[in-house]
C-alpha cells in the first residue's frame, strides 16, 4: 500500500486513530469541538483521499461532487442518512459504515427510557430539584408496571432485537413486530410475532422505533398513527427524531391519545430549552447519547478505521454501504 491519508471531521476514540497511523496513513483530525461548516469539510477533505466523517456531517450531492477525488468515506456510525449513497455511487465513492457497535448500548439506552417514563423518574427527580418533595400523596404522580406488557418493535434488526430481549428477559412481554422482512432469529428466540403496521400501533403497550430514517419511514409517527395507538401507551424512539412528527407527538400527550414518551431523539435537533415535552410528567428526554459508551465508541472507532484500511490493503471494504 502506497502511503496516503485521512481526514477525520471530528475527534473520535483514539483506538481508530492509532490503527490507521499503525497501517501507515497519515491521520489529520479536526481540532475543535464545534461541528464544520460544509465549506470547511470541502476545504480540508480536499487535501485527502479518504474521509472519516460523523453523523452531523452533511455528505449530501453538494458535498460530493465538491469532493468526487475521494476514494472512501468512512462514517463513524451505523446509520447513514446524512449521506447521499445514490450520488457517491455514481461518482464511485465507495460508503462504510460501523453496524451492530451500538446495539448493546442504544438497547440498554431505549430500556432505561421505558423505565424512566413508565415510572415518571424524570419530572420526579425535577421535583426535588425544586424544592417540591412534600407529605406523602397515596395517589400522586403514580407510574405503570411492565410485566406481561406488549412490546412492539417497528424495526427489528440488532438493536430493536436487544430491546426485545431486555423486555422479554426482565418483564415477560409479549413481543410484536413490524419489519420489510421476517426475523426467524427473533421468532424462534423471543416468539415475536411479525404483524401490519396498523397491528402494531393498536396492540402494542410500548412501542419502540428502531428503524433507519428513508423515505418510507420519514414522518410515520405522525397525528394519524398515534390516534390508532392505545391512550395507555408508551412511545420510545432511539432511532432518527425525523421518524416521528414532533408537534403531533405533543398533541398526542396533551389529549391523553399516548400516557408517555421517551426519546433520544428529537425533531429538530438539538431540542430548545423551552419544549413542551421537558417538563411533561410522563415523558423522558436525552440528547442524542444512544451510543455514548467507552465499549461502543471504541468499536465504532475501530471499524471506521478499518473500512479505510480494508479498502487500501485488500480491496475491500468490511462494512460497505450499498444501493
Amino acid at each position: 500500500m502506497k502511503k496516503t491519508s485521512v481526514f477525520v471531521s471530528r475527534a473520535i476514540p483514539d483506538l481508530g486513530l492509532d490503527l490507521l497511523r499503525q497501517a501507515g496513513f497519515e491521520v489529520e483530525v479536526w481540532p475543535h469541538t464545534r461541528p464544520m461548516s460544509p465549506a470547511e469539510l470541502v476545504e480540508a477533505a480536499g487535501r485527502h483521499p479518504a474521509l472519516l466523517c460523523v453523523l452531523a456531517d452533511r455528505i449530501d450531492a453538494a458535498f460530493l461532487q465538491a469532493s468526487a477525488h475521494l476514494d472512501i468515506i468512512s462514517q463513524f456510525a451505523a446509520g447513514y442518512d446524512n449521506i447521499d449513497v445514490s450520488e457517491a455511487t455514481r461518482l464511485g465513492i465507495l460508503i462504510g459504515n460501523t453496524p451492530n457497535a451500538v446495539s448493546q448500548a442504544t438497547a440498554d439506552l431505549a430500556f432505561g427510557l421505558l423505565l424512566a417514563v413508565a415510572r415518571k423518574m424524570f419530572f420526579l427527580h425535577n421535583t426535588i430539584a425544586r424544592g417540591e418533595w412534600g407529605s406523602f400523596q397515596p395517589k400522586a404522580h403514580l407510574g405503570i408496571e411492565l410485566h406481561k406488557k406488549t412490546l412492539g418493535i417497528f424495526g427489528l434488526g440488532g438493536i430493536g432485537l436487544e430491546m426485545a430481549k431486555r423486555c422479554k428477559g426482565a418483564y415477560d412481554m409479549d413481543i410484536l413486530y413490524c419489519n420489510r422482512h421476517p426475523n426467524p432469529v427473533a421468532e424462534s428466540l423471543l416468539g415475536a410475532r411479525k404483524v401490519s403496521f396498523e397491528t402494531l400501533l393498536r396492540e402494542s403497550d410500548i412501542l419502540s422505533v428502531h428503524c433507519a430514517l428513508n423515505d418510507e419511514t420519514r414522518g410515520i409517527f405522525n397525528k394519524t398513527a398515534f390516534g390508532q395507538m392505545k391512550p395507555s401507551a408508551i412511545f420510545i424512539n432511539t432511532s432518527r427524531g425525523l421518524v416521528h412528527n414532533e408537534t403531533d407527538l405533543i398533541d398526542a400527550l396533551r389529549s391523553g391519545q399516548l400516557w408517555g414518551a421517551g426519546l433520544d431523539v428529537t425533531n429538530p435537533e438539538p431540542m430548545l430549552p423551552d419544549n413542551p415535552l421537558l417538563s411533561m410528567e410522563t415523558v423522558a428526554v436525552l440528547p442524542h447519547v444512544g451510543s455514548g459508551t467507552v465499549e461502543a465508541r471504541n468499536e465504532m472507532s475501530r471499524l471506521a478505521a478499518e473500512n479505510i484500511i480494508g479498502w487500501y490493503q485488500r480491496g475491500e471494504v468490511p462494512h460497505r454501504v450499498t444501493m
